[in-house]
């Protein structure tokens, strides 16, 4: 077997697309001696902002020492991205080791694992076998009924911004998907929260109190910006001072906040940070396609907003770094968003925008969303048949003091990324 077949053998129930649910899980590692028991963790659910979060903290542990394994999806630029230890993605070989040890009893199962069930596996497979003192596990999805929601009880159970995502699946109002992220909120375990509205706070608020787990809050008022501009910020937050982060935006100060008041936890259970680490283990997290700049000259920002809690933060970064400057967007989404009211946050600040479509079997065609936009805007619309296309019809209408944004979907960052930085 090699790496393509592989990736195909994994890929091969993704047509079946999501079928939340923990029964396969437990039958599938029941089979293979249980890995995932024997590891701990920081279970990260949200809608927002789970995968900055989960960076900063994977980057300041593994600065701290700790073999810290990282499982975050989608990838951006290659499979291997999503199964991390200490920022080095997982091998080729085991890939295909993994695949090879659980072929057989998948094959045998009557209910046949999903593709995100497989590498979930594969992940607890290989953070036990390299033996990880520490897992940074995103949820896939909600998180009651997440695969990754199979674990023991983690460390610290950390929630981030909720919005409206996936309503199809978790629910209809934002207090319906809190419930559902809140599933990740075992007996007894501590919780830490990003400052949501008040009624998704008493969600969680009562769900901690059901399960005898200590909620600790994330009060955004102890935020304090000592800089910030698209060279990266610098903020105090409670008695962290000084932390610097390359991450851009008003989310991004508020995300470290959270990383941070993790960090408290994990302290006070007696893992060890030293003050250094903790600065440079934020200073080094990376969290590639948010707000993302790849050119200066002119501006050309990549960012992975692809609902609308996220466009809503991609037009504060807007006000805050490009106020008053013409707007290029090109973008693409996927037809199960939200995506009128995607756009109806951006219209006002595009003078032009380039429509495509995502490489995605859920991808909604350019020309509807073309349609959407000429109906509804008075910007400049136009069509580009592929990712490349649109990135060269982009540069093409640019002047120099313009700003090209790109956004609608986390399918599109990696075909962008990799235009500007094959070299």
């Amino acid at each position: 077997m090699d790496i393509t077949e592989a990736i195909e053998y994994i890929n091969q129930t993704a047509w079946q697309g999501s079928r939340l649910g923990l029964e396969r899980m437990e039958i599938l590692l029941g089979l293979i001696w249980n890995p995932e028991r024997k590891l701990k963790y920081i279970h990260i659910a949200g809608t927002n902002g789970k995968g900055s979060t989960a960076a900063m903290l994977a980057s300041v542990l593994t600065e701290a020492g700790y073999k810290t394994g990282l499982y975050t999806s989608p990838y951006i630029q290659c499979f291997n991205e999503r199964i991390q230890i200490n920022g080095i993605n997982i091998p080729d070989d085991k890939i295909i080791e993994a695949v090879e040890h659980i072929r057989g009893f998948v094959d045998q199962m009557e209910d046949k694992p999903t593709e995100f069930e497989l590498i979930t596996v594969i992940a607890f497979l290989y953070f036990y076998q390299c033996q990880c003192d520490i897992v940074v596990l995103e949820v896939g999805m909600g998180g009651r009924l997440d695969s990754t929601n199979i674990i023991p009880v983690p460390e610290v159970a950390v929630i981030t911004a909720i919005d409206l995502d996936h309503t199809r699946e978790l629910g209809n109002t934002v207090e319906k998907i809190a419930g559902e992220k809140a599933g990740i909120i075992k007996n007894g375990c501590d919780v830490v929260l990003y400052q949501q509205r008040q009624s998704v706070f008493e969600v969680i608020e009562s769900v901690c109190s059901d399960k005898s787990a200590r909620l600790h809050p994330v009060d955004f008022n102890y935020i304090e910006i000592i800089c910030s501009d698209l060279n990266g910020q610098c903020l105090n937050f409670e008695d962290f001072h000084d932390i610097k982060i390359s991450l851009l935006g008003e989310y991004q100060q508020k995300n470290t906040a959270v990383a941070l008041k993790t960090l408290e936890i994990l302290i006070k259970k007696g893992w060890n940070f030293t003050v250094r680490g903790i600065k440079e283990g934020m200073k080094k997290a990376k969290w590639p396609g948010r707000f993302e700049v790849l050119t200066r000259k002119p501006y050309f920002i990549v960012d992975g907003a692809h609902n609308p809690n996220g466009v809503r933060a991609m037009a504060d970064n807007i006000n805050a770094y490009f106020k008053d400057r013409k707007i290029i967007f090109l973008v693409g989404v996927l037809k199960d968003k939200d995506y009128e009211a995607m756009m109806r946050l951006i219209m006002p600040y595009g003078s032009k925008f380039i429509v495509v479509q995502p490489e995605n079997s859920r991808a909604l065609s350019q020309g509807e969303l073309a349609d959407y936009l000429r109906n509804n805007s008075n910007a400049d619309v136009s069509e580009a048949d592929n990712v490349e296309t649109g990135i060269k019809t982009a540069l093409n209408l640019a002047r120099e003091d313009e700003v090209i944004i790109a956004f609608g979907s986390l399918y599109m960052v990696g075909s962008i990324r990799n235009f500007f930085l094959q070299d």
